[in-house]
């Protein structure tokens, strides 16, 4: 018998995916590489080196990790006179090594004078970042701002204006703090602070639009380091203006809880259509790789629809009837295999980042997601008989059984991947 009260059941597929966005669309290029940002693009993910600049090898190295890792844009910091000058060295070894990637400067203080002095620094970015609090105070700010736009106007570089809270335009915060302490009922200060962050960088923008800067070429950002925070100000940001927007929750700290507030920050903000590149500032833990951030970004884009970029390995947590820990360490194995062999993968085999794989550890849900999976193996959990069932495209198609389930349930991934995705499907479609 239908129950009404039940009608919520039946909503459309996409009734919760994420919003559109509808934005200017900014051109990052180096090359033969164009990358649009906002509009129809698709989200951008972007990092950032902690090389010393200066050191051109070491950073064009750290680079390219990131670019392989995923990322489509890396910034680099560029605060004196002698990493001004490296730049353009940095981007010949890039080239060299065939490394397309967009450079991106960050720029403080001093961008004004270095992007001038060395204008083979101004050529090899893509981009520059300028930060309105850091870029001068009273009258210098307005000129030494203007130098940096014209650089950009000159060289035909878009720029992000970026504004962090913790390093705001002292002048117009001290301005807003009088104004709110003369109102009969003053704001809260963390609003104060919200409405510094945001004014900072539109009145910039529109300080940019004034100079000459086309709209499309300006891309804002309001880091904060709070994920309420954050998401306060990006949505009073998204209303206020048309501009491609980059997101980022700044200093999010290191390990789990770096990558569980930036997921959360940056998810929140993607769902509701807001964001357009995306950076995950990780602290490195001891030995751990540049190239986590990376990661991370990828898997906050890929788990909320919004692009693919490697195969997903769905396993299951394990419980009391997977005292083996044989469906983890295959579960790893695969997901390790897939992720190392993508670099290669995505020329040779399109769509293979939408491959879905499942690693189960037992009977209760094994069956049921390996035969949604494209590929999938239900492991034997405690008690079970040493089998292995294999699902294919939603069938059982075999059972593997003994010491090397392992190596060739991989065999059978690989198999599929290449009569899937391989150049001999791809013709026959």
């Amino acid at each position: 018998m239908s129950d009404p009260s039940f009608d919520f059941l039946r909503l459309p597929l996409d009734a919760a995916a994420p919003k559109p966005r509808h934005r200017r669309q900014a051109r990052v290029r180096w090359g033969a590489n164009l990358l649009t940002v906002g509009g129809d693009a698709p989200v951008r993910v972007q990092s950032m080196t902690n090389t010393d600049t200066v050191q051109v090898i070491e950073t064009a190295i750290q680079v390219k990790e990131l670019a392989q890792a995923g990322s489509e844009m890396v910034r680099i910091t560029v605060n004196t006179i002698e990493a001004a000058q490296a730049v353009p060295h940095i981007r010949e070894q890039l080239d060299r090594m065939g490394v397309d990637t967009p450079l991106i400067g960050d720029f403080h203080y001093n961008g004004h004078r270095l992007l001038t002095e060395v204008p083979a620094c101004a050529e090899a970015l893509s981009k520059y970042r300028i930060n309105p609090g850091n870029v001068g105070r009273g009258e210098k700010r307005d000129k030494q701002f203007a130098q940096m736009v014209e650089v950009a106007m000159r060289h035909d570089k878009p720029v992000r204006i970026g504004v962090n809270w913790g390093s705001l335009d002292q002048d117009l915060l001290a301005s807003l703090m009088d104004e709110n302490a003369r109102r009969s009922t003053p704001w809260d200060l963390r609003q104060v602070m919200y409405q510094a962050v945001v004014m900072s960088a539109l009145q910039s923008a529109e300080e940019a639009r004034r100079l000459g800067m086309d709209p499309d070429q300006i891309i804002l950002s309001c880091k904060m380091s709070g994920v309420q925070d954050l998401v306060s100000v990006y949505r009073a940001l998204a209303k206020h203006c048309d501009y491609a927007l980059h997101l980022g929750l700044t200093e999010a700290g290191m390990g789990t809880k770096g990558t569980v507030a930036s997921a959360t920050a940056l998810s929140v903000l993607l769902q509701e259509g807001i964001g357009d590149t995306i950076r995950v500032s990780l602290t490195p833990q001891p030995g751990e790789a540049r190239t986590q951030e990376v990661v991370v970004a990828l898997e906050i884009l890929q788990s909320l629809g919004l692009r693919h970029f490697n195969p997903s390995v769905t396993a299951c947590p394990g419980c009391g009837r997977t005292t083996s820990t044989t469906f983890q360490e295959l579960a790893k194995q695969i997901d390790d295999y897939l992720r190392l062999q993508m670099p290669i993968w995505r020329s040779r085999y399109p769509g293979v980042e939408n491959l879905k794989v499942a690693v189960m550890g037992c009977i209760v849900n094994g069956p049921g997601e390996s035969k949604h999976a494209d590929i999938g193996i239900s492991l034997p959990g405690t008690g079970e008989a040493p089998a292995a069932p294999v699902f294919i495209d939603g069938e059982k198609r075999l059972t593997l059984r003994g010491e090397g389930i392992a190596q060739d349930f991989q065999k059978l991934v690989e198999d599929y991947i290449e009569r899937r995705f391989g150049t001999a499907a791809a013709e026959t479609h």
